[in-house]
């Protein structure tokens, strides 16, 4: 129901590393988490094609004065997080994601090879360093914005939702809301985050949640015009929890240079 973004697990944990708060092997086990391998490629000074473990390139962007990490979540007309070149944007775009280095004009942006046969498939991740400009990330809240977003708009889908007498807006859907809020969640940011970032992200995810069941069915909604109702209220719904996942994974080195 929710999948976390690789390039929020670099944030996050990149963060913590930088902060002092958890010690490299450690995150690069949480960042790899369950794939093959992760290799970083094109840091300044290297040769053509030359690839790093990721607990090298982590040290590496240290040693060139990087001081944290920022999630971008990019989608179709919306380069939430991202800062330009053009080529950069677009890379990010394709997938959806990239990290943004802090003090040092680079992004990182994810390639992820996916193989094997179906119940037996490998993941390794290939991280392609760019530069990129240096200027403020496009449409990123505050965590005290996000916050405010979310729960106005959470609000306000559900009561539209209702009225449309669609999926998602019925007591199984919200049954099935309170089952995940229910469930065990793992840790869901680094070491050194501030208790309102894991808040935030927590009720982005609820909303996340709640997108995936709204569109998992069409209820009520038979006709083309009550499906475009339905999609017109979820669309912003889903940009304000890009938003505030952006911002909770910022919090950390957003805390550290106020």
């Amino acid at each position: 129901m929710f999948a976390e973004a690789r390039s929020a697990r670099l944030t996050a944990w990149g963060n913590s590393l930088l902060a002092g708060f958890a010690p490299p092997d450690h995150v690069v086990e949480e960042v790899v988490g369950k794939d093959e391998r992760h290799r970083v490629v094109g840091l300044p000074g290297d040769t053509e094609g030359e690839q790093h473990a990721l607990s090298w390139a982590l040290g590496r962007l240290r040693v060139l004065g990087v001081t944290g990490l920022r999630l971008a979540l990019p989608a179709e007309g919306h380069p939430l997080g991202l800062t330009g070149p053009a080529p950069f944007n677009a890379a990010a775009l394709a997938v959806g994601e990239a990290v943004l280095a802090v003090g040092v004009p680079l992004g990182l942006v994810p390639e992820i090879e996916v193989y094997g046969p179906p119940g037996d498939q490998a993941v390794t991740v290939l991280w392609r360093c760019h530069q990129v400009l240096l200027a403020p990330p496009a449409d990123v809240p505050s965590l005290h914005e996000a916050e405010r977003e979310l729960v106005e708009g959470l609000r306000e889908a559900t009561v539209l939702l209702s009225r449309l007498d669609v999926a998602g807006a019925g007591p199984q859907a919200l049954r099935a809301l309170e089952q995940y809020r229910r469930r065990g969640h793992s840790q869901l940011l680094a070491p050194g985050y501030p208790p309102r970032a894991v808040r935030v992200l927590e009720s982005a995810r609820q909303v996340s949640a709640l997108l995936s069941i709204a569109a998992g069915g069409h209820g009520a909604a038979v006709s083309a015009a009550e499906m475009t109702a339905r999609a017109a209220v979820l669309a912003p719904l889903r940009r304000i929890a890009r938003r505030a996942q952006v911002a909770a994974y910022n919090a950390l080195v957003d805390e550290r240079e106020s």
